[in-house]
């Protein structure tokens, strides 16, 4: 993994988020995960580490996440082809690349609970 804000959260309890893990793991051999963010990025730091403990817990392949580290001008590759504006950025493909869900900055629920309940509405 190349972002350092990805790194788990050792401190996030997994039990307490049951129903998203069990939805991420249904799906972890499906679904792509590639996330936009920057290590100096306030909100990136903030969100992430619980994501990436999410992703853990759930068994979430190292070869089904994308991390894509931008710069302070939220410059990096693909952020053209996808539209990313804000960061964090979470954008959930399945293999044939189709996009199905994407979790920007501003949603009202932790990026794991959120995609997890987008996952469970179209798959």
């Amino acid at each position: 993994m190349s972002l350092e804000t990805m790194q788990p959260n050792p401190t996030w309890d997994a039990a307490s988020y049951e129903d998203a893990v069990n939805t991420l793991e249904a799906h972890n051999d499906e679904v792509v995960y590639t996330v936009w963010a920057g290590d100096w990025c306030k909100d990136c730091r903030k969100l992430l580490p619980d994501f990436g403990a999410a992703l853990e817990a759930a068994a979430v392949p190292d070869d089904r996440i994308n991390e894509i580290a931008l710069d302070q001008d939220k410059q990096g590759p693909m952020v053209e082809e996808y539209g990313i504006e804000y960061i964090p950025t979470i954008v959930v493909e399945n293999d044939d690349g189709e996009e199905l869900t994407r979790f920007v900055e501003s949603e009202d629920l932790p990026p794991a609970i959120w995609l997890a309940a987008e996952l469970d509405e179209r798959l």
